[in-house]
């Protein structure tokens, strides 16, 4: 029986209330899946559960970004802020911690980077944290634009966005693990792919909640640059999708999202979102057909599951 059954990875993925981390989680399973190289069968001496100690400090590495970026994203904008949000000499310490917190971790993680002696990895996860800059930077600078309500981006542009943001982290470390085992570039490639779709699919997922969940009696706040509004302005139209979002304000430019997801949900933008979510599933799903069975391998599949099931 796999040690990851569905719904354990269920809810390891998605509480309920917030997306967890399980990054170095994928790592470790995608390399403990791959297994030994043939290559480095003298070093079998060094793994552990089928795992090499290098993979295992990839790991960490990959969650100390991960968090450091989020503390990043934790800076408040002083020039947003109101009366009543607080005393504004807290923001500004808040700020500086956060800068700072985010910085050692990011300076940690790349010192261990460095301690594993491999400049493929280290340009692997170099160029991850490139385009996590990258992605976070686009999204703040569209955010911040004057009367700026949502992108006007299709899918496609909305895709290489995530990527940036979402996936390249995870894609490329999963891609470096099998680098350090010394496996084959079409092992390391398919590695990439899973750890790039099942990310996709998972903010989908994250993204598609507030769409499906059927219990919840309060109305969640969503982006409207989320996967859903992007595709529901793809097929309504740039003006008419404006136009709702107008409408949908009240005073004081309050948002009335019970009434935009109602919108959304009326026209095919949820429906699309899901299918979106379960062909990248499928997409990750194929790239473990080239790792032999086994129950790491079952248990990335279950992820997979978890994050294209909305029952």
């Amino acid at each position: 029986m796999c040690f990851f059954s569905f719904l354990f990875c269920r809810g390891f993925v998605y509480d309920s209330r917030n997306n967890l981390q399980m990054r170095g989680l994928v790592v470790l399973l995608i390399s403990k899946a791959a297994g030994p190289s043939t290559a480095e069968l003298s070093f079998q001496h060094n793994m552990v559960s089928g795992i090499y100690s290098s993979q295992r400090s990839l790991a960490e590495i990959t969650e100390l970004i991960h968090t450091a970026f989020l503390v990043h994203r934790g800076i408040v904008n002083i020039g947003e802020l109101k009366s009543c949000d607080g005393p504004l000499k807290d923001m500004q310490f808040g700020n500086k911690m956060a800068v700072l917190s985010g910085d050692f971790l990011l300076a940690n993680a790349c010192t261990s980077l460095a301690q594993l002696q491999n400049t493929k990895v280290v340009e692997l996860i170099s160029s991850a944290i490139g385009d996590l800059v990258q992605g976070i930077y686009y999204e703040n600078s569209k955010s911040s634009e004057e009367n700026c309500l949502t992108d006007d981006i299709g899918i496609s542009t909305w895709k290489e966005q995530v990527f940036l943001s979402h996936s390249a982290l995870l894609a490329k470390s999963c891609q470096a693990a099998m680098e350090l085992a010394k496996h084959s570039a079409e092992i390391q490639d398919m590695a990439f792919q899973y750890g790039k779709h099942m990310s996709m699919s998972h903010k989908l997922h994250s993204d598609l909640q507030p769409f499906v969940k059927e219990s919840s009696s309060d109305i969640m706040a969503f982006s409207l640059n989320c996967a859903p509004a992007v595709l529901h302005q793809e097929f309504l139209g740039r003006d008419a999708w404006i136009k709702q979002i107008r409408e949908a304000q009240g005073k004081g430019n309050i948002m009335d999202y019970k009434k935009l997801q109602e919108a959304i949900k009326a026209g095919k933008g949820v429906t699309s979102a899901i299918d979106l979510c379960r062909c990248h599933g499928n997409r990750a799903l194929a790239a473990l057909e080239s790792f032999p069975p086994s129950e790491a391998r079952a248990a990335l599949a279950n992820i997979v599951y978890a994050v294209t099931r909305f029952s």
